[in-house]
């Protein structure tokens, strides 16, 4: 295996399977740094290409020796931290297939996917899903092992401790680029139709050597061992999965930020790649702007002069003197952008594109230009990317190497080429249904323009997940009304389990009603927020054969109400949520903010959650508001669910 003849993602598309990402790079230098993880407080410990590939050949080892075989499948459903990576990269030497679930997964999700895929092993992280998992092995005898995450890996590596390292060798030898890699389960699909995507080692590679390649030109300026990127995407999903394996074919050294602490974390790594969603930009944009618009009206409008100066420098086709004075007096300005995001960033990778035009331009004329890049789960996460001298600002660039795109009448994007997925895991009617004469459909509406650059409009439809980063949130109680002459409504009380969702992306959401309607959501919204124990309300209109909502409590009225109504001191948060005399008294309220709107907009049915929407989730503009797009995407299930109670009855 040699090394690039003149881009990495040359030498990654001529691989035949991702661990040749490991092994490639181990035996060219060994010493290459390729990942940092976390040690103590605040602090990194880099790890080696060699040191890496002997982690996994030690796991990879266990996995032979616990019986997982080629073609087997391997549960793993954990956060993203560096366990999982050694995993799945041992199961991808052997020739095993990755099935990822977040740690957040639900009982009921994790038990569809064991029964549709039937593991040989599983890799589990925290005692419900460990419960989950291991109840089904009575049902489901193929699933031979079912390890801690916690306990670490050791359990694994005894196993195949005393094997030789030819056992995986010879597995890996054998590994074809159309083998299937990874069965993932997008986190938008409702519980009653999940549909594993399989995806091939060949058609992620391809994806990110694709967007390697685009953005190599500015990479390729830091020096050796320079580049590196701090991850706070889910390696369950796809976006989080394309991220990493971009990151190794580019020789990129990666570190895990633990859940909702990537700004904290890029103070000490210091990032030279950023890899993040528009949510992340765009938190960082109004941090700054919220700070100048508190110090007053003359310090707001120097910052609005100083970003009118930094989109016009980008914008602009020559530098001129001009431009390079006027952008150098703002500096100052741009300094304190830089140095929340470490002060090192060399280029930026934006996740599920959504940036607009201004604020692409407004980074790039910072210093900080922002490759966008847009796919779905079906194309590998990629179909489209910006890069150097192809970056169109509030674009998501062009189709990649090897990739097609073709608009249908309709608008919709349709793709074809080397990233497009094997199909949904024992489902071939859907597979079929998913392409128009050999073209996948994808479900969203893009334009695209005379020099090929792609705009997405929309979601047309939920054929395919889009790229987001997740929030997590403790799912509360799902409660119903009903809509009549009844002086008081019915109450169905029935648990949901949380699940993972992406946040930041770019799928568009029509207005869910009609601006007279709106407005009266508002209200109803407005309404119930009064209410002291009442937080955030989302009204869900569009697309529904009824109104339904969200409802999140604030956290010390919740302990209040505990305390006042008698409840013991250990309650969880997500109990309270959960307790039917909680869930009378926001019922009463949903009742009565009824009578404030006509039938079509009344309420029927809601769903509680424990913890609120935080701008750290992506789910809230630092000017407070709800990202509605991101909110309905995060809560498909539980939303869906709210529907499904009134059917089931």
């Amino acid at each position: 295996m040699g090394e690039p003849s003149d881009t990495p993602g040359a030498w990654a598309v001529g691989l035949s399977g991702l661990s040749d990402l490991v092994y490639g790079v181990a035996n060219s230098d060994a010493h290459a740094e390729v990942f940092s993880v976390p040690r103590g407080e605040g602090g990194w410990e880099r790890v080696t290409a060699g040191e890496f590939a002997t982690e996994v050949t030690a796991v990879a080892k266990g996995l032979v020796a616990a019986g997982v075989g080629a073609g087997d499948r391997v549960l793993v459903a954990a956060s993203a931290h560096q366990d999982w990576v050694r995993v799945a990269f041992a199961v991808w030497s052997v020739r095993g297939v990755l099935v990822p679930l977040p740690e957040s997964a639900s009982v009921e999700r994790v038990a569809h996917v064991v029964r549709q895929t039937r593991p040989a092993a599983a890799v589990i992280q925290g005692d419900r899903l460990l419960r989950a998992a291991t109840g089904l092995q009575r049902e489901l005898p193929d699933l031979g092992r079912v390890w801690r995450m916690e306990a670490g890996l050791e359990g694994i590596v005894s196993l195949g401790q005393y094997m030789d390292a030819s056992s995986v060798r010879f597995r890996r030898d054998e590994t074809m680029p159309e083998d299937a890699a990874v069965v993932l389960y997008p986190v938008s699909t409702v519980s009653r139709s999940m549909r594993g995507v399989v995806l091939s080692h060949g058609a992620l590679l391809a994806s990110a050597a694709g967007v390697v390649d685009r953005v190599w030109p500015r990479l390729s300026e830091l020096p050796a061992g320079r580049a590196s990127a701090l991850l706070d995407l889910p390696l369950s999903q796809v976006q989080g999965l394309a991220s990493l394996l971009a990151c190794m074919v580019g020789r990129v050294r990666v570190g895990l930020a633990g859940p909702g602490g990537f700004l904290r974390g890029a103070e000490v790594f210091r990032p030279t790649v950023l890899v993040c969603g528009a949510g992340l930009l765009e938190s960082v944009f109004e941090s700054e702007r919220g700070s100048a618009r508190s110090t007053g009206w003359d310090s707001l409008g120097t910052f609005n002069s100083a970003v009118d100066s930094a989109v016009q420098f980008d914008r602009s086709p020559r530098k001129g003197t001009w431009q390079r004075l006027s952008r150098s007096m703002y500096d100052w300005q741009f300094a304190r952008l830089r140095e929340a995001l470490g002060n090192r960033v060399h280029v930026a990778v934006c996740w599920g594109g959504g940036l607009s035009d201004r604020l692409d331009s407004f980074f790039g004329g910072v210093g900080i230009p922002v490759f966008q890049v847009f796919g779905t789960a079906e194309t590998a996460g990629v179909f489209a990317a910006a890069g150097v001298g192809e970056r169109v600002p509030g674009t998501v660039g062009r189709a990649v190497a090897g990739r097609e795109v073709w608009v249908s009448r309709e608008g919709e994007a349709h793709v074809r080429g080397g990233g497009v997925f094997s199909g949904y895991w024992g489902d071939e009617e859907a597979t079929r249904s998913a392409f128009r004469e050999g073209w996948l459909a994808t479900g969203f509406a893009v334009e695209v323009d005379g020099d090929g650059f792609v705009s997405v409009v929309g979601r047309l439809r939920p054929q395919a997940a889009s790229v987001e980063v997740p929030g997590r949130f403790v799912s509360g109680a799902v409660a119903e009304l009903e809509v009549a002459s009844e002086p008081e409504p019915v109450l169905v009380g029935r648990v949901v389990e949380p699940a993972v969702s992406p946040v930041a992306a770019l799928a568009a959401v029509e207005e869910p009603v009609e601006r007279g309607d709106a407005e009266l959501v508002a209200e109803f919204e407005a309404r119930l927020r009064a209410h002291p124990l009442i937080s955030q309300v989302l009204v869900i209109v569009e697309g529904r054969p009824f109104a339904s909502a969200l409802v999140t409590l604030v956290r010390d009225q919740l302990e209040y109400w505990r305390l006042v109504n008698g409840r013991p001191l250990a309650m969880a948060p997500e109990e309270i949520a959960g307790d039917r005399d909680l869930l009378r008294e926001v019922q009463g309220l949903v009742y009565e903010a009824n009578r404030s709107v006509p039938r079509h907009l009344a309420v029927r049915s809601f769903h509680v959650l424990a913890e609120e929407f935080t701008v750290q989730s992506g789910l809230v503009q630092p000017s407070g508001e709800l990202r509605r797009e991101a909110v309905l995407r995060a809560f498909s299930e539980e939303i869906d669910g709210l529907y499904r109670a009134r059917r089931d009855r």
